[in-house]
């Protein structure tokens, strides 16, 4: 297998992060501390950083400041959503919950959905994309 790493960019210019290898070590306390220390969580909303990406998984963990909001959209797999910090609401088109640190939800593939901060929150959504 492969190893990839992430490249550089201009939001994190110290480089390479091991994102996919047989064995990937994830420190989500040091992704958290990461991610909000950023400008785009310092001067915006939101911000995410995707921790594991593979042909058959994503993981990405999301911030989002009380009151921020990801519009409904629809995901290309199945999901789960895990509240590492603060509180969300999670909608669908039928219902809608508020999660809780260490509550989690999941939902099939193809359903529209849409995520409201309650408080300063951080989540990390994992991604089984549809096999192609």
């Amino acid at each position: 297998m492969e190893e990839k790493m992430n490249e550089s960019t201009p939001q994190r210019p110290e480089g390479e992060r091991l994102v996919d290898a047989p064995l990937v070590t994830i420190d989500l306390p040091k992704f958290m501390r990461q991610i909000k220390s950023e400008p785009a969580w310092l001067n915006g909303t939101r911000n995410a950083i995707t921790v594991f990406k593979s042909d058959h998984m994503r993981l990405v963990l999301i911030a989002l400041h009380s009151g921020a909001e990801l519009p409904t959209h629809t995901a290309d797999g199945t999901i789960s959503v895990q509240v590492l910090e603060g509180d969300i609401q999670f909608g669908t088109t039928d219902e809608a919950v508020q999660l809780r640190e260490g509550q989690m939800v999941t939902l099939h593939e193809g359903i529209p959905h849409n995520v409201r901060a309650i408080a300063d929150s951080l989540f990390l959504l994992t991604l089984v994309p549809r096999p192609k």
